[in-house]
This record gives C-alpha cells, structure tokens and sequence, in this order.
C-alpha cells in the first residue's frame, strides 16, 4: 500500500526504489528467520517476546498512519523528484514490519520437517533471495496498476492512510488475543 502511494504521490522511480528497499529488508528478515526458526518453535519465551514486539511496532504504525492522514489534507505541492529518500523509506517501512519473520519461520520449519528440507548457507541464501524478489515482483506489480488506474486515485490518495490504520488496528487486536491465549 505504501508503495502505491509513493507511486502515486511523487513518480514512479521513487515507487521503485522504495520496493527496492524493502526487498532488501525481506532478504535480511529471510535469511534471519531461517537461521533461527528451531530455536523460536522450541522456546516458547521467545515466541512470546516475539509477539509482544510485534504489538509495539504496530502501535508505532497505526499513529504513523494516523497522523499521516491528517497531516496529508494539508498538502498541496507535491514534488515528484527521485532520490534515496525513498530508498530509505522502503527500508524503514519494511525494518518496521516484523510480520514476514514469523512468516519465514513457519516456512523454513515445515520445508525441513515435512520435506525434509536440510537448511545449508546456500539454501539458506536461495531462499532468502527467492522471498526478497517475490516480494519487489508483488511491489512491481502494484506499482504497475497503480499507474493504470492513476485518473481515478483521489479517493485512494484520501484515505489510504486511514485503511492502514484500521489494518493496523485488526493486527494489534489479533497479535493480543494470541498472546494471551499461549
């Protein structure tokens, strides 16, 4: 969704070097999460802390979102120049979402349990790089319809931010049922 606004709000490249970003942090966030996905399903402390971050980043996120939306009805120029302002912007807004974690951990645990799967630094690495360009392919993409449909992105512009903060409001919601139910 941030990638669909940036494309919306200053251009395309920038769209694409935030994508560019992210992917980056995907590949760390794999590759971390394979490493250790033993460890975290035989430590139940540490699926817990796992959790409890997660709450606290998405707090972080549904008051980044907010005041985004109140913040953007007072901006009218915007200027749609590319740089690494962008890059670093996928790289923060994907660093924040802690969510592929878990997801890879899951992943990388029941490809070496039910098929039997033996982790080495090189499929560790192949995976690692299979999740970060599946993850810019899905950005691309988004990216490319997003420009499709740019004559009718006023109301997508308007209250993008507000779905994110009712998303992120869901996942915080979810993420204490789960913590309290371990």
């Amino acid at each position: 969704m941030s990638v669909a606004k940036m494309c919306l709000n200053k251009g395309k490249r920038n769209a694409l070097l935030m994508a560019v970003g992210a992917s980056i942090i995907v590949f760390l966030q794999a590759l971390i999460a394979v490493l250790i996905s033993k460890y975290i399903f035989s430590n139940p402390y540490m699926k817990s802390m796992f959790l409890k971050t997660g709450i606290a980043i998405l707090i972080l996120m549904f008051f980044y979102f907010i005041l985004s939306a109140k913040r953007q009805s007072t901006q009218q120029q915007i200027k749609k120049r590319a740089g690494t302002k962008s890059f670093f912007s996928g790289i923060l807004i994907s660093a924040l979402n802690i969510f592929p974690i878990p997801y890879f951990v899951l992943v990388g645990t029941l490809l070496s349990n039910h098929y039997n799967l033996k982790f080495s630094i090189t499929t560790d690495v192949f995976f690692a790089f299979s999740a970060a360009l599946g993850t810019f392919t899905t950005l691309y993409l988004y990216i490319y319809f997003v420009l499709k449909i740019d004559g009718k992105t006023e109301l997508f512009k308007k209250y993008s931010n507000y779905g994110m903060a009712a998303l992120m409001l869901v996942l915080i919601i979810i993420t204490l049922v789960r913590l309290f139910n371990l």
